[in-house]
């Protein structure tokens, strides 16, 4: 018999909200469908941690729970507020992923932002989801699709939230999510170099403790996704369990979305879960 594998459930949610921006309404949650998966969550014997606690124990730093469960969510939509709260409630943490340009309380949304308008949170919010065992991690600038720009626009991208992230928090961001989870080995480089300690893709499979912890898997929780889905996925169950190897199909969508002339060069105009692989793409 092989050798027990500890599966890591690692759920990726976007707006929890009963009347979400347009743009994000088939990656939102209600908040009511949102209160019961933490009720999931905190009732099925796992034990919840943030992506930089669970990166130390998979370096070794500190004991890996026997079941761990992360709960992630990505962009910064003002909703997050909210269910920072029920998580709180439930004494589950998470981390949160957020596009520093999106953020309110410092002046206009940059011109180049990727993101289209929504109700985002506030740079002074941060602190206090801090306070609620949130931890904060860095999702670029803008949300560029990091696989098709110039590495010095990567490295600008990820660095400029790094810093003001750790300027308005007054310590270091060690976590970084992809946007999209669009990222290739050139683009994970920069991610060491700029000095995050971890980064998450999407993948839509479960973690392992064998996973690259600069590409961690994810399962996104979109508004069609079933509690009994969830519910399998807390199980270990009815998903692909990370790491292996990227599909020729997602090769060659990233090929596809570099051509000048495709129309992917910025933005989710266009994007959707039917594209060539799924398991890469979320916002």
């Amino acid at each position: 018999m092989g050798e027990r594998v500890t599966v890591i459930p690692i759920l990726l949610y976007h707006s929890i909200s009963a009347e979400p921006a347009e743009w994000i309404a088939k990656l939102a949650v209600t908040p009511a469908t949102f209160a019961y998966h933490v009720e999931l969550i905190a009732n099925s014997g796992r034990t919840a941690v943030t992506v930089s606690d669970l990166c130390a124990a998979l370096r070794g730093h500190r004991p890996l729970p026997l079941q761990p469960v992360v709960v992630t969510v990505d962009d910064g939509f003002a909703d997050f507020a909210e269910a920072a709260e029920v998580l709180a409630a439930h004494q589950i943490p998470s981390t949160l992923y957020v596009t520093t340009g999106a953020l309110g309380g410092r002046g206009p949304r940059p011109p180049d932002m990727a993101l289209p308008p929504a109700r985002m949170l506030n740079w002074s919010q941060l602190e206090e989801l801090s306070q609620l065992n949130v931890e904060i991690g860095g999702h670029t600038h803008t949300h560029r699709q990091l696989d098709t720009i110039r590495i010095t626009d990567v490295a600008n991208e990820i660095r400029r939230s790094k810093d003001m992230l750790a300027a308005a928090l007054g310590h270091e961001v060690p976590s970084f999510a992809y946007p999209y989870g669009f990222q290739c080995e050139r683009v994970r480089q920069v991610v060491r170099t700029v000095g995050h300690t971890s980064a998450c893709a999407v993948m839509n499979a479960l973690s392992s403790e064998s996973d690259d912890l600069y590409c961690l898997a994810r399962l996104t929780v979109t508004a069609t996704t079933t509690s009994e889905q969830v519910a399998a996925w807390l199980a270990g169950r009815c998903a692909r369990i990370a790491p292996y190897q990227e599909r020729l199909r997602t090769k060659l969508w990233r090929l596809y979305r570099r051509s000048a002339n495709s129309g992917f060069a910025q933005g989710v105009s266009g994007l959707s879960a039917e594209e060539p692989d799924s398991g890469d793409q979320t916002a």
